[in-house]
């Protein structure tokens, strides 16, 4: 009795009054998205509404039998968990049936689920599990090859066997995990800066440069890199006169390359190249000279991004599907699809436009319950919040987002054990790049990938696998008075 005393004290109820209200608002959304006149009941079974609070309340049920069970299963039998998920990643694209090209949905009787949904829950024990062992810490990036690793593992299956990009694209979000356990944040630097010279390239790759021949995708990508080169001279190595010289070579190598242009036949590709030679040299001579390593890692920088711009063109026609390539071009104003691949996100805009300050009323949306919005109850969820609940509804949503991951932050840093905090971080970091993809594509800021709300989007796979990856994190928290600081 005591034990059980114990363990209703520790559990955190503001974070579980969190997803409560966001679990029962999201419902309340899913009646009004799927609204029919026919329908008059919000607890109709055969509906979307119904079914959506059937999966609740078992989200419910099941994380009440993951607070009873001890927090030290999830330690011991981690790398288990993430075999058992590895493995039958593996086999439901072989049981799977093909829904809109994806190979991710196994059906067990009458219930369809998703495995990969459970992926990230499993991930994140493994990884928390490897990265709190004794005298582990981040210091390079050989430290980092075994978290990689099991993060990487999933998210290619999940890509290439199951054919779900989106899905795989969440496990990006453990680079957050691994910058607050010590990783450079360079390297969040280098990843932030490869999409911007992603999106050139695609943009800007087969326009020519005003003032002569040569690419302009090329040509504003080369400037981007020796323009970060630059500030890394001055901000990290705090070198003015290398800077200085650097600055000076490529303005000589630019201004030479105009004036030719003016006199004779210079495809401008070579003078960018050839900066990028000229900056990688003296680059080299100050890494000989001085012996360090991060002149080094500037070299590597320049040669690793300047084979990745060239290397954007084949990924984006070659390795890309059609569909997500349109997606890219629509939302980068290369091509104007209103009624293919823009459809989505322009009916949203007009949805979430047309509610204005208060919305429209519940189920009084005329894009929702006319149905000019497609997965407008999943993945286009929170274009009927815009709608029916206006600027005022939206902003609440995202408050409780807010007040939920920055709740689990705090759970984070409460920690007594190096496992649970890692945990806890893992499960912050999945949540906001969901709500930050989900809210962002459907603002068209940000392409469609297809993931949804956490805990909002209809479906029994996201919401089980959100409840799993909460609960865990809040059993750990729950014991944390009996633990000592490690």
């Amino acid at each position: 009795m005591s034990k059980n005393r114990n363990l209703i004290s520790g559990i955190d109820w503001w974070t579980i009054l969190l997803f409560l209200m966001i679990a029962l608002f999201g419902w309340i959304n899913i009646y009004g998205s799927s609204y029919t006149t026919d329908q008059t009941e919000i607890w109709d079974f055969s509906h979307r509404a119904g079914k959506q609070l059937m999966w609740i309340i078992t989200a419910v049920f099941l994380g009440t039998i993951i607070l009873v069970i001890e927090e030290k299963a999830y330690d011991v039998l981690g790398y288990i968990f993430y075999g058992a998920m590895l493995l039958l990643l593996i086999i439901t694209p072989i049981l799977a049936r093909d829904i809109k090209g994806s190979l991710s949905w196994i059906n067990i009787g009458p219930v369809s689920l998703q495995p990969a949904e459970f992926a990230k829950c499993f991930t994140a024990i493994a990884v928390a599990k490897f990265m709190s062992r004794h005298g582990y810490s981040v210091k390079s990036i050989r430290d980092l090859f075994i978290p990689l690793v099991l993060i990487g593992i999933p998210a290619v299956i999940i890509m290439i066997a199951q054919k779900e990009t989106g899905s795989a694209l969440v496990f990006l979000s453990f680079l957050l995990v691994f910058y607050r356990q010590g990783m450079s944040g360079y390297i969040l630097l280098w990843g932030l800066i490869s999409i911007v010279l992603f999106v050139l390239v695609i943009r800007f790759g087969e326009m020519s440069i005003p003032f002569g021949v040569g690419n302009h995708g090329f040509f504003l990508s080369t400037i981007i890199i020796e323009g970060v080169v630059l500030a890394l001279l001055i901000i990290k190595e705090k070198d003015i006169k290398t800077t200085l010289i650097t600055a000076a070579c490529l303005v000589a190598t630019f201004g030479t390359g105009l004036f030719l242009q003016n006199k004779t036949f210079v495809n401008f590709n070579f003078i960018c190249i050839l900066s990028l030679i000229i900056c990688v040299c003296i680059l080299l001579f100050q890494w000989i000279k001085q012996r360090k390593n991060s002149w080094g890692w500037l070299v590597i920088f320049i040669a690793v991004e300047s084979l990745f711009c060239q290397g954007c063109d084949f990924a984006f026609h070659k390795v890309l599907q059609p569909h997500q390539r349109t997606r890219i071009e629509v939302l980068l104003g290369m091509k104007d699809d209103p009624n293919g691949a823009g459809y989505n996100v322009n009916q949203s805009l007009i949805a979430i436009g047309s509610g204005g300050i208060t919305g429209k009323g519940w189920t009084q949306g005329t894009q929702t319950t006319l149905k000019f919005v497609p997965e407008q109850d999943t993945d286009f969820i929170f274009c009927t919040v815009g709608e029916e609940w206006g600027f005022v509804g939206s902003a609440g949503v995202l408050i409780l987002y807010l007040l939920l991951i920055l709740r689990i932050i705090q759970i984070a840093e409460r920690q007594r054990d190096r496992f649970s905090m890692i945990y806890a971080y893992c499960v912050a970091s999945i949540l906001l790049f969901h709500v930050t993809i989900n809210i962002g594509m459907v603002l068209g800021l940000l392409p469609v990938i297809g993931i949804p709300l956490p805990f909002f989007s209809y479906g029994g796979s996201s919401l089980w696998g959100f409840t799993l990856l909460l609960f865990i994190m809040l059993r750990m928290d729950a014991a944390r008075v009996k633990k000592q600081i490690v």
